[in-house]
């Protein structure tokens, strides 16, 4: 039974997806605010039925119930509880399910805590919601329907994939869906200014929360991820450069570029443009890696499908809903405002730099990805990219925007002067110094390139350090309270900067320092 009400849950929610994506856009086009209730009222609608039916497959997994299809191929009664739960997700249907649930979820919540917008926005953005739930509602309801009956029922289900078997498929794919599908929310904003052809205050203050809430699951599932193969694959090192795994990496690069753009944008009015383009690309690249997996194009312990006819599905509404987007941005962001203008030396022309940097280590990894398909495509020659292509590109892109992460938070709005900005980076240039020269001692100078990457660590954290400490030190006449009063977004940023420099540290210490050893292994 629980089968078939998943199945009519889905197929509710289709068609309240129908509904949320033609009469909130009909609605704020005409001024009509009965259509734009209507389409607010659908979002969680919709919502609901599909939380319903992921409810439903989930509660066959954890019953055992194999005259449902994909829980006989992916489970059985021997499986501890909590990998037959997970196994919801372990296929290519149950993933597609999971993400329609986080769409759904989202779009629930842009109805019901977006009450501060304008009425025209808001309806515009949970149109675009629709119309993207209607694209993949359909997709799974006519060729990956995930309550397919058997008969007869078979007494045991067969295996979960055994590498599918660990506490990583627990948390691992979720976290990286609420990454992907989130920035369906910052897409559906920035479609939705373009639309109205106006971008103020509310639209900014709305998007990066929005942004953020989509950049943590992602940055938090890639490091479970990394973490997940590193013990299971034996792949070692500190990134595989996998061409799944990248497909992670490219949108959580330009993530963090909307993510900086997005505050310039809310404190300052300016890269208007800029951060529409970026929200559009952003979600087009979490669509790649939703094609990347289910198509059969790359070879990947990560692919949940093979099936060609399905890649091309996917490929068809990444074609449909980028190449919408991108058309709509070429046509209405030249009348966008262009915002306020900045001085080279700035925190926005500092972010600006970073933005760029990061812009270019995507595609580089993207050209990386999928050079070898493009090759195949047009001649007959096969290629492999592997590390050594990201060692002379990505590494080289890296090392100067680290460089310079610490300038960003040190740096004044609108203008500021050189001299004032090096007085105020002195300390974390000392610390760097001083770690520079006791890895020289410690290595000797074959080890130079290390040594350099410690001070380069060093400075990293010493510089996100500085941070909260120069505001506290501003406020030191009442140090408690400077210190109880500092803004959440400062210990944010100081801790994501630290992180870098950890990051840094480790992969100097795995590059630099591992060893390897070869032996021949006899029984006992």
């Amino acid at each position: 039974m629980a089968a078939e009400v998943g199945q009519f849950a889905l197929i509710l929610a289709f068609v309240l997806a129908l509904v949320q994506s033609g009469a909130p856009l009909w609605g704020a086009w005409r001024g009509e605010p009965v259509l734009m209730a209507l389409g607010r009222s659908a979002a969680v609608l919709q919502g609901g039925f599909v939380i319903l039916a992921f409810g439903c497959l989930a509660a066959s997994y954890v019953a055992c119930d194999f005259s449902v299809a994909l829980v006989a191929e992916h489970s059985n009664s021997q499986q501890p509880l909590a990998y037959r739960f997970a196994a919801t997700w372990g296929s290519h249907e149950g993933s597609m399910l999971l993400w329609v649930l986080i769409l759904g979820v989202y779009g629930a919540a842009v109805s019901l805590f977006g009450g501060t917008l304008r009425e025209t926005l808001q309806a515009r953005v949970l149109g675009v919601q629709g119309l993207i739930g209607v694209a993949f509602l359909g997709f799974l309801i006519f060729t990956s329907n995930p309550f397919l009956r058997l008969s007869p029922v078979p007494l045991e289900g067969t295996e979960l994939n055994p590498l599918l078997q660990d506490p990583g498929l627990v948390s691992h794919p979720p976290l990286l869906y609420l990454g992907y599908v989130g920035f369906s929310v910052a897409f559906a904003f920035a479609v939705a200014a373009l639309l109205e052809g106006r971008v103020d205050a509310a639209w900014a203050r709305w998007v990066r929360p929005w942004v953020l809430a989509a950049w943590v699951p992602l940055t938090c599932g890639i490091t479970l991820g990394s973490l997940w193969a590193y013990y299971e694959l034996g792949w070692g090192g500190w990134w595989f450069w996998d061409p799944v795994e990248n497909a992670s990496l490219m949108p959580w690069l330009l993530g963090t570029a909307l993510l900086h753009s997005a505050l310039v944008l809310e404190r300052r009015g300016a890269l208007v443009s800029w951060t529409i383009l970026l929200a559009i690309l952003t979600f087009s690249l979490s669509l790649v890696g939703t094609f990347l997996v289910r198509s059969g194009i790359l070879t990947s312990v990560h692919a949940f499908a093979v099936d060609p006819r399905r890649g091309v599905y996917i490929l068809g509404i990444i074609a449909v809903t980028t190449g919408a987007a991108l058309g709509l941005y070429a046509w209405r962001a030249p009348s966008l405002r262009t915002g306020a203008l900045f001085a080279p030396l700035s925190r926005e022309g500092g972010i600006t730099l970073n933005n760029l940097f990061l812009v270019t280590l995507a595609t580089v990894v993207f050209l990386g990805t999928f050079s070898p398909v493009f090759i195949e495509l047009i001649g007959s020659d096969k290629i492999s990219v592997g590390p050594p292509y990201y060692a002379r590109t990505f590494a080289p892109l890296a090392i100067p925007l680290l460089a310079l992460v610490v300038f960003g938070p040190m740096l004044n709005w609108k203008r500021d002067a050189l001299v004032t900005v090096f007085r105020r980076v002195r300390i974390p240039a000392a610390v760097a110094a001083a770690a520079m020269l006791l890895g020289l001692v410690t290595v000797g100078w074959k080890g130079v390139v290390a040594a350099l990457a410690v001070g380069l660590a060093a400075w990293l954290v010493a510089g996100a350090a500085a941070i909260p400490i120069r505001r506290w030190w501003a406020g030191r006449a009442n140090l408690s309270r400077s210190i109880r009063t500092t803004p959440p977004a400062v210990l944010g940023l100081s801790l994501a900067h630290a992180g870098l420099g950890l990051l840094l540290l480790g992969v100097t210490g795995v590059t630099a320092w591992h060893s390897d050893k070869v032996l021949t292994m006899r029984p006992g």
